[in-house]
């Protein structure tokens, strides 16, 4: 991987963010339609975890999002951000989380 400077890392905008909503895009295994709360948002999210996470495990969950990621239409849907996850050599995927009551919206540096 490329060394990146921190004005590079600043212009990334990783807020924390809380899934109010999380079904199944209709007619895929693997893709998982979540709405979630930046606070003063709720932004709509495509992610490819759901062949290893039900939609209700991620319900309330505090997640970790890449928030100024260019819009991407999925599956005829606009997903408007990206959930950060940690992915091991198996190719198990751990979407991020928080530690303690971090406020939706709250910016990662």
């Amino acid at each position: 991987m490329n060394e990146i400077t921190i004005d590079e890392f600043s212009k990334l905008d990783i807020r924390i963010g809380k899934v109010v909503e999380a079904k199944r895009v209709e007619g895929t295994y693997k893709l998982l339609l979540l709405k979630v709360n930046l606070g003063n948002e709720v932004r709509t999210i495509v992610a490819g975890i759901g062949d290893q996470y039900e939609p209700e495990f991620l319900l309330n969950k505090k997640v970790v999002v890449l928030a100024n990621l260019k819009p991407k239409v999925i599956r005829g849907i606009e997903s408007q951000g990206m959930i950060l996850c940690a992915v091991d050599e198996n190719q198990n995927v751990y979407p991020l989380t928080t530690m303690g009551e971090a406020k939706e919206g709250s910016k990662v540096y």
